[in-house]
């Protein structure tokens, strides 16, 4: 058991570590920057244990149903984009629903409107551009040619139409060449087949194949990636939970994996292999150390790598904060979870990772801005500045990823010299000679000046 102790202080640093509390490098936040250096002179040599990272690891943001549109009030979606610009290597767009209306509501007939508006937001930010190719137009799982039921937004396409859908994805990659990547459908959506209790996975990897061969028929150059399951973790004595992948937090359901080995076994091709997932058991929460619970992400990666040699993709990823924690857009519990998860990534070297709705909304989990519909919106969230600090590093592939011997603390470590630290914990962490570490603190140590 990791015990409390007073942190040693190196004089030489104690004026470099200040607390974060949402602001950004690029937007200054609504209520003013303010310095706490509670967390100055953190030692991060000796009483810490470092490793360097796995691989580069390219961050980037999933727009979903309001993500800087055109109707928005105009000063919230430029304080949004200012963070945009410097929050992403890659970009993700859904071919339809997540913002995006249907792009051939009737056969042969075309409305990309919308799709149009997302693509331009991203070229002009400044990010590369990832498709996912989901969901389908109603016409292709039975509905009705010019009509859009949004409640039937999560039905997969029939399989007589599944050529369609594919003809319809490679159509897309063609009328926009910024897209290089394609991620091949959402979370087996519609793929579940109830009688037999497990996915369909033959059926997916169906749709899977005719969109890989549709898009490298018209452009060979787009790399394309699935089959993005939920990785869902489930108490290890769950009738239905892995004896082969399972840890401190649960165990895989055993049915992904099935899809997974499916899949591999009879794709025509994969460029990278998407999964995504969250922290906590199936309708559970977590409890303890923020990055305890972040260690399925790394334990699930090193299992996917020891599978495969493509490329793992995060395309979501949740992370949850203990019971009587808020977890919330500017939730600054949630953002020190969110930091915990990205050193797992980084850690067990996933290439991307892709943070789900980059816009704060209803959802308990972190945002880089905040609600951008509303007059006051587009600001820096707690995650904000760390985030905009990890981006280029982590890329880069030369980070140290650090966790203290004796306080609940990690840390992110650059070659310039500058770091990040998390308290991945509810408690205060004494500092000697100084204000304790708040709860969920997270502090950024510039380089030290030469």
């Amino acid at each position: 058991m990791r015990s409390r102790r007073t942190l040693p202080v190196l004089a030489a640093l104690a004026a470099g570590l200040l607390a974060l509390a949402g602001c950004s490098s690029t937007t200054p936040p609504a209520t003013g920057a303010t310095t706490d250096r509670s967390a100055a002179g953190l030692d991060l040599g000796e009483s810490w244990d470092w490793a360097p990272q796995g691989a580069p690891l390219d961050l980037g943001v999933t727009h979903t149903q309001d993500s800087l549109d055109d109707h928005d009030p105009a000063e919230s979606n430029a304080r949004g984009e200012a963070i945009l610009k410097d929050s992403a290597v890659w970009q993700n767009v859904h071919l339809m629903g997540f913002g995006t209306l249907s792009p051939e509501p009737a056969p042969g007939q075309f409305d990309w409107a919308t799709l149009d508006e997302r693509m331009d937001l991203v070229k002009r930010t400044g990010a590369r551009t990832v498709l996912t190719a989901c969901c389908a137009p109603d016409w292709m799982k039975g509905g009705v040619a010019g009509q859009t039921d949004w409640t039937r937004l999560e039905v997969a396409p029939l399989p007589q139409d599944f050529q369609a859908y594919a003809d319809l994805v490679a159509q897309t990659v063609q009328r926009y060449p910024q897209i290089e990547r394609v991620v091949v459908w959402n979370e087996l959506k519609g793929f579940f087949d109830m009688t037999k209790n497990r996915w369909d996975y033959e059926g997916y990897t169906a749709l899977y194949n005719a969109v890989y061969t549709a898009v490298k028929a018209v452009r060979p150059d787009v790399q394309v990636g699935g089959p993005y399951p939920v990785m869902i973790s489930l108490p290890t004595d769950d009738p239905n939970a892995s004896d082969t992948l399972k840890g401190s937090w649960g165990a895989i359901d055993r049915r992904i994996l099935d899809v997974l080995e499916y899949w591999d076994t009879n794709k025509v091709g994969a460029d990278f292999l998407a999964v995504d997932g969250g922290t906590a058991q199936r309708g559970g929460t977590i409890s303890g150390r923020l990055d305890d619970a972040a260690a399925k992400f790394s334990d699930v990666t090193r299992f996917l790598r020891s599978k495969t040699t493509v490329p793992i993709w995060w395309t979501e990823f949740y992370s949850e904060v203990p019971e009587g924690q808020t977890g919330a857009a500017d939730g600054q519990a949630s953002a020190a979870s969110t930091l915990a998860s990205v050193a797992a990534f980084a850690r067990s070297g996933v290439s991307v990772a892709l943070l789900w709705g980059p816009q704060g909304s209803s959802l308990p989990y972190s945002a880089l801005w905040t609600d951008a519909t509303e007059a006051a919106g587009g600001q820096p969230t707690p995650l904000t500045q760390a985030w905009e600090w990890l981006v280029p590093r982590l890329a880069q592939g030369n980070v140290e990823l650090g966790t203290a011997q004796d306080s609940p603390l990690i840390a992110f470590r650059a070659t310039d010299g500058s770091a990040l630290v998390v308290n991945v914990s509810d408690e205060e962490v004494p500092v000697a000679g100084q204000e304790p570490l708040a709860p969920y603190a997270i502090g950024l140590r510039n380089a030290p000046t030469p």
